[in-house]
């Protein structure tokens, strides 16, 4: 190697160096923020922000960016802070996108040095007690998209710097105390603005006349804008209020202003006589402090969206159902949503359809599937019950379900899925399900695997989706649909579902993965009429001809080398399939057979060896049954 070239390498090896240095260095004084933070500030629940832990992934509320090096986001809604936020602590993230202190009870100004947060995106500061005025000059957070300062006690003018934040999308001051007159806020991006509830007066800004009348009702405004029927809901259900005539709202505020009175007394009484459990904000709002669960304070204590321990989301139901949202397919079970919420926080929502079962049992099925965490698993962020709606709230993956990166439109713009990537899917899958029947003593069944439960997570392993939705619905008789595919023999009633049937619908995901076909085809019949085709079927008689090759998927064929280990998936398949239950091996002995086909890293494989262990010994192979699918 020339002299050129050792010094070109050793130059990049020192800069590579050196930017690990520095960007460990700066994650080291976001952490001593965060520490400094939590030292000065009064907290009634503890935080697992401990110094001899690493920061990304193990605290709770925080999120670093993508390679490591810095802290983006904190989000800690209702924990239980108090006081004044500590001067120096919060504002030295300088790599910070989304700050969340809402439903705490915080005292005092608006941070003065939060103005060196010059990368904020999202600032949610709401349900707190916040006074005095907010700051003249708001030219360092140009990058806000949502800010929200509502019901706390600002008071003064609203700063007509505001209108400087042209990226600005979600605007939220209601429930203060403002006074004078609205600035004329030229924000050509904003969606969302409500002014509520505060002591404006004069004319609304002719750029703002375009929002509707609840965006500044309980104000002493001179003007009203032009009246705008309000934005179709996310979920159009029950949960929002229908549109009335002006007589039948006029007879609702004279009934419930002679209700609240009456309600006044015993609602003071409650709160007098469960102050460890319930408190009210500075403007009446309440908030239910249980440690367990961040439950939204706008709801219903009976009817509310209900978050498991450790979620980080900061949000409740009123934000979801005004959320910006789409439809991602509906299933078996619901119809689901990608929802993006005001601080760019995108959820999938599922509208649950056909739930059979009343509220304590749905809540009980709810908390025992919320209980379960495995990187392979899609986790339960949050459930909502009313007698009309039924919502599950999960994380979403940016790359969608292996349903619509296997079955989408195929052509010379599509990028198929690689040998590898369908390795690792299946693997990810079957220890995903295998950490699934080792929960609740080993009772626990998932019932609905399929390609559009399985998702990819970052490092492109499968994780499964929708756990114990079956037991809920209604049971439906067999019909001609793609997840009747799935379904082993044995199950008529798809809440009886087991963990045998859960590894024979393994089985199909597999065939799936191989052949790139649905799990039930329909054809045009030689006699005119339609031909039902089922995957397991035809890929039997296929191996009955000793037709091997034909089984596969035609975009496979472009790897080379890989022939034996589609063979070896395709046994596998095949005896995840047999007819008998008794046949089929268990789900950890199919994640050391996946394993065995070929050795990842390491790094994906958290529980195998322990479910591995507590598994009882493999079944006897299906020999007899099953065709031996031929190498060639």
């Amino acid at each position: 190697m020339s002299p050129r070239l050792v010094f070109m390498a050793a130059s990049a090896l020192w800069l590579a160096m050196s930017c690990l240095g520095v960007g460990a260095g700066r994650l080291a004084e976001d952490k001593q923020a965060l520490i400094d933070f939590l030292a000065a500030i009064p907290l009634t629940r503890g935080l697992n922000w401990s110094p001899s832990t690493a920061v990304c992934g193990r605290w709770t509320g925080v999120t670093c960016s993508i390679d490591g090096s810095r802290v983006v986001a904190v989000r800690l809604p209702e924990i239980g802070f108090g006081g004044p936020i500590p001067p120096n602590t919060l504002s030295r993230l300088s790599a910070l996108q989304i700050l969340s202190l809402n439903s705490n009870n915080l005292t005092g100004p608006f941070p003065a040095d939060f103005a060196n947060l010059t990368a904020l995106t999202g600032l949610h500061l709401q349900l707190n007690s916040f006074s005095g005025p907010l700051p003249s000059d708001f030219s360092p957070w140009k990058s806000l998209t949502s800010l929200d300062l509502s019901f706390n006690d600002f008071n003064g003018e609203i700063p007509a710097s505001i209108s400087g934040l042209t990226q600005l999308t979600a605007l939220n001051l209601s429930s203060n105390s403002f006074s004078g007159q609205i600035p004329d806020l030229e924000l050509p991006n904003l969606r969302f603005l409500d002014l509520s509830d505060n002591n404006l007066n004069g004319p609304i800004p002719k750029s703002l006349r375009g929002f509707p009348n609840s965006s500044f009702s309980g104000n002493a405004l001179s003007s009203t804008p032009s009246p705008l029927p309000p934005s179709p809901p996310l979920f159009p259900s029950s949960i929002t209020t229908r549109k009335m005539s002006e007589s039948t709202i006029l007879g609702i505020i004279v009934g419930g202003c002679a209700l609240l009175f009456a309600m006044l007394a015993l609602f003071l009484f409650l709160c007098c006589s469960r102050k460890d459990e319930i408190f009210v904000s500075g403007k009446g709002r309440r908030r239910d402090r249980s440690p367990e669960k961040a439950v939204a304070g706008s709801q219903d204590a009976n009817n509310r969206l209900v978050f498991f321990e450790g979620c980080t989301f900061a949000f409740d139901l009123e934000d979801l159902l005004r959320a910006s949202a789409e439809v991602l397919g509906k299933g078996t079970f619901g119809t689901a949503y990608k929802a993006v919420l005001e601080d760019a926080t995108t959820v999938v929502v599922k509208r649950l359809k056909e739930v059979g079962v009343g509220k304590r049992e749905f809540e009980q099925q709810m908390e025992m599937v919320g209980m379960v965490k495995h990187e392979n698993v899609v986790e339960l962020r949050a459930y909502y019950y009313s007698k009309d709606e039924k919502l599950v709230v999960y994380d979403h993956y940016s790359r969608g379900s292996v349903s619509s990166l296997l079955h989408g439109k195929r052509g010379q713009e599509r990028t198929p899925l690689d040998w590898e990537t369908r390795l690792k899917i299946a693997l990810g899958a079957a220890r995903g399900v295998a950490h699934i029947h080792v929960e609740n003593n080993g009772k626990l069944v998932h019932g609905n695997i399929k390609s559009s439960n399985v998702f990819l997570n970052d490092q492109h392993y499968g994780c499964v989706s929708d756990l114990g939705l079956p037991s809920l619905i209604n049971p439906m008789l067999p019909r001609l649909s793609r997840t009747a595919g799935y379904r082993a023999p044995e199950v008529v009633d798809t809440r009886k579902a087991s963990q045998p049937s859960d590894v024979y619908s393994f089985g199909v995901l597999i065939l799936e993965l191989l052949t790139g076909k649905s799990p039930i085809q329909i054809t045009g019949g030689g006699g005119g009429g339609d031909e039902v085709v089922h995957l397991v079927r035809w890929v039997h008689s296929v191996l009955r001809e000793e037709w091997t090759a034909e089984v596969f998927d035609v975009e496979l064929l472009r790897y080379p080398n890989i022939e034996e280990e589609m063979v070896e998936m395709l046994q596998i398949a095949m005896n995840c399939v047999a007819r008998k239950p008794e046949r089929r091996p268990k789900i950890p002995e199919v994640v050391g057979m996946i394993e065995g086909v070929r050795r990842f890293d390491s790094g994906n494989r958290s529980s195998t060896e322990a479910i591995s262990e507590s598994s009882t010994p493999t079944p006897a192979q299906d020999a007899e049954a099953q065709t031996t699918p031929q190498r060639g």
